[in-house]
């Protein structure tokens, strides 16, 4: 008797909504309207018998089945992924697909770009970026440089550095800056999502109570944080591995020279047992060199 499965573009409106918690960033993914992605994702829980979402005036939430039935969709998106790429290998024209969070594809992978169109000419390369952990399941890529801890299951994964933290800021601002204690009455600018971040280098140089005393700015990425001190609107605490090249031209100065060593740094990650197509071998050592050397 064949299985009833529920539609797979049900199943994908579902994944879709469910990694990004909303229907609108959805329908922006899979290239459809909102509608077509309510609609569907109504199919499926009628299909189903379960509701998977409950619908807010301003966003949307799963409910306990929706849940319990988001990893059961990946595993099977994914091992239907692995089976098609281990049955077939990849067109021989689709590109090498890298994903990578904003700030370390301006930061660091956009200026050694040219270096590796040199030393490997001829591969087509797509370069993705996410900004929020959900975004990095290594579908659709061939390989991520994702920021963490490397304790991903099913991922095999090369740190690329240990990554340091000190205050950052334009060159005309850093002329008021001696001491820590200095950045009271200043703005700090606040990159979200790091589990290193002011508070921990201020207690690092024995001036936590200075934050009380200072005015925040936060922003989601580090690529934005980092433009806003270029351009003189607060200091940044800068990432070792972003702010090399901006030190090195001027544009910013990191006002103390005190650094304090993170727990989480950026990994080079590409999913556990698959042999990988030749290019994105090439990347991998490529990548793996490069900052090792830097390092």
């Amino acid at each position: 008797m064949p299985r009833r499965l529920p539609p797979a573009q049900a199943l994908h409106a579902f994944d879709a909504a469910a990694r990004h918690m909303s229907f609108t960033e959805a329908a922006r993914e899979l290239g459809i309207t909102q509608a077509a992605v309510s609609q569907r994702i109504r199919l499926l829980e009628h299909r189903l018998g379960q509701t998977l979402f409950v619908r807010y005036p301003r966003g949307i939430e799963l409910t306990d089945a929706g849940r319990a039935f988001v990893p059961a969709v990946r595993e099977a998106f994914e091992r239907l992924s692995t089976g098609i790429a281990e049955a077939f290998g990849s067109p021989h024209d689709a590109p090498l697909t890298l994903r990578t969070t904003p700030g370390f594809a301006l930061n660091w992978l956009a200026p050694r770009l040219r270096t590796f169109q040199a030393v490997c000419p001829g591969i087509s390369l797509r370069i993705t970026t996410g900004v929020w952990p959900s975004d990095f399941n290594l579908e659709g890529a061939d390989l991520e440089v994702r920021y963490g801890r490397g304790d991903w299951d099913g991922v095999e994964c090369v740190r690329l550095a240990r990554e340091r933290v000190a205050p950052v800021c334009a060159p005309e601002l850093a002329a008021e800056l001696a001491m820590p204690a200095d950045l009271a009455g200043h703005t700090l600018l606040h990159a979200v999502g790091f589990e290193t971040g002011w508070p921990q280098w201020l207690a690092h140089v024995g001036d936590d109570g200075v934050l009380d005393r200072t005015t925040a700015v936060l922003g989601d990425t580090t690529a934005v944080v980092l433009e806003c001190a270029v351009r003189g609107a607060g200091v940044a605490l800068g990432r070792s591995d972003f702010v090399g090249t901006l030190l090195e031209e001027g544009r910013l100065t990191a006002p103390f020279d005190r650094w304090l060593e993170t727990e989480e740094t950026f990994f080079l990650a590409r999913i556990a047992g698959r042999q990988p197509r030749p290019e994105a071998q090439l990347l991998w050592d490529w990548i793996a060199a490069r900052q090792s050397a830097s390092a």
